[in-house]
């Protein structure tokens, strides 16, 4: 038996739109320079108090960080709903998700800087909520790469550790893994590069979603 641990945004879905377009309209509301996508794309995969400080050279979470994040989450579903934003899946993730969903060897969960109800939507939206056991979120743990999410989903499910496979685009997902004592598997397809993936730990590095079945095994 496996836990299979999936991040979200970069992994499962491309967020990287929403993201930036909510982010830009967040940073111009506070009379913050307007951000550049890369900038955006640098921090996906943190919780967002912590993303939003990052982006503006701070290192630690101050009240207006905390005034933006607030804002920021409200006008998320307003920028995917009235600019009709999409968070699709990438390409060649259905039918993994398909085909390691229904097997009574794996069990499969979510480890992600979204909010509780953001995850939910897109396990909803994407019909994954039915092979999806067990989920960490930026409501739930610190902010990767903490090992809480992945240590969390272990305990949860009775797992140990050395059985549990976390698999991401961004360094935080790899120093989360390593820092729990998982597999981490990098994606190529991300917002990271692989040559970061790999400085920041990552035990192996797959360019299409059906490399992962090779490292499920």
């Amino acid at each position: 038996m496996k836990l299979v641990l999936f991040d979200c945004d970069g992994t499962l879905v491309d967020s990287a739109g929403l993201i930036h377009e909510t982010m830009r309209w967040t940073f111009a509301q506070f009379g913050k320079p307007e951000p550049q996508v890369e900038d955006t794309k640098a921090i996906i995969g943190l919780t967002l108090d912590i993303a939003i400080s990052r982006m503006q050279g701070k290192e630690h979470v101050d009240d207006e960080a905390i005034e933006m994040t607030a804002y920021y989450k409200s006008l998320f579903s307003v920028v995917r709903q009235d600019l009709d934003f999409k968070e699709p899946l990438f390409a060649g993730i259905r039918a993994l998700i398909d085909e390691i969903g229904p097997r009574e060897d794996l069990l499969i969960g979510a480890v992600t800087g979204k909010s509780r109800r953001g995850l939910n939507l897109i396990m909803e939206t994407h019909g994954f909520d039915r092979y999806f056991v067990v989920g960490r979120t930026a409501d739930d743990c610190p902010s990767k790469p903490h090992p809480a999410m992945v240590t969390e989903c272990c305990d949860e499910t009775g797992m140990r550790a050395a059985d549990t496979l976390v698999i991401g685009d961004a360094i935080y997902d790899m120093q989360m893994a390593k820092a729990a004592g998982a597999t981490a598997i990098g994606v190529s397809w991300g917002y990271a590069s692989v040559e970061e993936l790999t400085k920041a730990g990552a035990d192996a590095i797959v360019d299409h979603p059906s490399e992962i079945l090779a490292h499920i095994g």
